[in-house]
């Protein structure tokens, strides 16, 4: 069973109606490092004292690689009824929770030669990408492959961090931000955005089967349609890479 240790909510903020910004400080004082695109398992019980662990992607944006960082930020969706909704949901800062990690390989390669990486996300799903874009500029820069993140939502209120995958594609060459609305386009749309879910950008954007390398986060009927349309598009199966969010009770 892999160690768990202490974190302490220090702060947090509502991103949209239904999914909430949690930031901890590990509450031993003890470092956590982590590789951008991994995860972390909190640990609690259920009412009947039995044991469960939900998973979330680290979403702190650090500098880029597995160094320590001083809050583990994380972002949550409130499921109704769910056990760690009412966990979570309602920690006051200053609370403690248990937590485990990091896990996962979502991550990006080093031994990668690709000309370009397309980012898919829906929901909390894009936690991870936020992670990675210090390592998104430094590819940029060194490698001259280039970003398209592209990121699926109802409306534009549950864009979550949408300024800031804006504020940093108007700040990095090689990095576009395409949002997607599936049910209310926005008032005063920008340039990239699109109405429909995912597949339309994707589609817009031409995957090409020789340069790119897609990441796919999120709802899993989107990782299994976008996935299907990926391959349909003769993306090798290695350079389709995947995580799917399953909301738990």
């Amino acid at each position: 069973m892999p160690e768990q240790f202490p974190l302490r909510l220090v702060d947090a903020r509502m991103l949209a109606p239904t999914v909430r910004h949690l930031a901890f400080e590990r509450a031993d004082g003890q470092p956590f490092a982590f590789i951008p695109g991994q995860f972390i398992q909190i640990h609690f019980h259920y009412d009947d004292g039995k044991p469960t662990k939900r998973s979330y992607s680290v979403g702190t944006v650090g500098e880029g690689d597995a160094t320590p960082i001083g809050r583990l930020e994380i972002a949550v969706s409130y499921v109704e009824g769910g056990a760690a909704t009412a966990l979570l949901g309602g920690l006051p800062i200053g609370g403690v929770v248990n937590a485990s990690g990091p896990f996962g390989r979502f991550v990006l390669m080093d031994a990668d030669r690709n000309a370009r990486y397309l980012l898919v996300a829906t929901g909390t799903g894009v936690t991870p990408y936020r992670a990675m874009l210090p390592q998104i500029a430094r590819l940029t820069r060194e490698r001259g492959c280039s970003f398209a993140l592209v990121y699926g939502a109802r409306s534009e209120i549950e864009l979550l961090y949408g300024d800031e995958f804006e504020a940093f594609a108007a700040a990095t060459p090689g990095f576009s931000f395409h949002p997607c609305f599936s049910r209310t386009p926005r008032a005063a749309p920008r340039g990239n955005d699109r109405n429909g879910r995912v597949q339309v950008a994707l589609e817009a954007l031409a995957p090409d089967a020789v340069g790119d390398i897609a990441y796919l986060c999120g709802n899993p009927d989107m990782v299994d349609q976008a996935f299907a349309l990926l391959k349909d598009t003769g993306l090798p199966v290695p350079h389709i890479r995947r995580e799917k969010y399953v909301s738990s009770r």
